[in-house]
């Protein structure tokens, strides 16, 4: 049995829950966000709490169970107070800065490295070392901050790169050298 599946959702005040066939539509004071649903997998709602349901006990419908319920969660969660991902640049002459809706960093190569954001996901740098992005769509922001991470991911030998603020990068020692 789905544990997470199971567990009803708490719709806040402010936010406005909708189910068009497939189609769940959540609004808030984050914006917006709309998913489509499986046909398997059937939402109702009772006052303020959403709850989920399978035909079956069949093991996909058992997956799409408890998908399904997260992917609600983190819409309502999104349109409510959103997500943030704060990552760091670390090494000599690498920085970053916003030009516009543009980040514009500089990562030891012979070019700047210029990355629009897409809709919906807003980027502040409040450092030269520091970029935060935050949004009300979950996989958006985890996605841009893994394209921006992607342009120069730290190496294990000084830690030079980007970096999530919550990573750990393992470090290699060097050469030994003769002795």
């Amino acid at each position: 049995m789905s544990r997470i599946g199971l567990k009803p959702i708490e719709i806040p005040a402010g936010v406005d829950f909708a189910i068009d066939g497939n189609t769940v539509t959540v609004k808030g004071p984050n914006g917006a966000l709309t998913m489509e649903k499986h046909p398997n997998i059937s939402v109702s709602v009772d006052g303020n709490i959403i709850k989920l349901s399978r035909p079956d006990d069949n093991k996909e419908n058992r997956s799409l169970h408890g998908l399904t319920r997260s992917l609600i969660a983190n819409m309502v969660e999104g349109v409510t107070h959103g997500f943030k991902k704060t990552l760091e640049v670390n090494g000599v002459g690498y920085r970053a800065q916003m030009q516009g809706s543009n980040l514009v960093m500089n990562l030891g190569y012979s070019h700047q490295v210029i990355m629009t954001p897409p809709d919906g996901i807003k980027v502040e740098c409040p450092s030269t070392t520091q970029i935060i992005i935050s949004g009300a769509d979950k996989q958006l922001v985890g996605q841009f901050a893994a394209n921006v991470r992607e342009k120069r991911p730290p190496e294990p030998y000084k830690g030079k790169g980007i970096k999530y603020s919550d990573e750990h990068i393992r470090r290699k020692e060097g050469k030994a050298g003769k002795k």
